[in-house]
This record gives C-alpha cells, sequence and structure tokens, in this order.
C-alpha cells in the first residue's frame, strides 16, 4: 500500500500523512500517523488484530511443546 509522508510535527514527534488503503469497506486516501523511524501507527482495530494473531502463534507453540495455555 502506498503512503505518503507529510512534514515532521516535532510537537507531536510524529509524522502526520496520506495512506492510500482499506478501512471500513472503502478504499480511499486516509489520514495516518507514522513515527520518527517510518513506521506506520496502528488503528485500535488493527492493533486489536495483531495482538490476536500474537497470542495465536503463542498458544499455538505452547501446543507444540505440550503445554495447555487454558492451564496457565
Amino acid at each position: 500500500m502506498e503512503n505518503i509522508q507529510q512534514p515532521w510535527l516535532p510537537e507531536l514527534n510524529l509524522f502526520l500523512g496520506i495512506w492510500y488503503g482499506e478501512r471500513l469497506s472503502q478504499t480511499t486516501h486516509w489520514l495516518r500517523w507514522w513515527n520518527q523511524a517510518g513506521n506506520l501507527l496502528l488503528w485500535s482495530a488493527e492493533q486489536s488484530q495483531q495482538e490476536q494473531r500474537r497470542a495465536e502463534a503463542l498458544a499455538a507453540k505452547l501446543r507444540e511443546l505440550g503445554v495447555d495455555p487454558e492451564t496457565l
């Protein structure tokens, strides 16, 4: 997905830029935040999805090792 970063905002320690992609079933240009390293900051729904995927991957790894994650 394409992103166009705007000038650095030192008061916020962030870039505010235009990101082209899909959100809310619409593919268009959206305002998004990036940190100083150029990493896109996640919306809360994206962050929740990412955390869920990590939790599922960790649970799968624990099961591979013979540990039931539900009993921890």
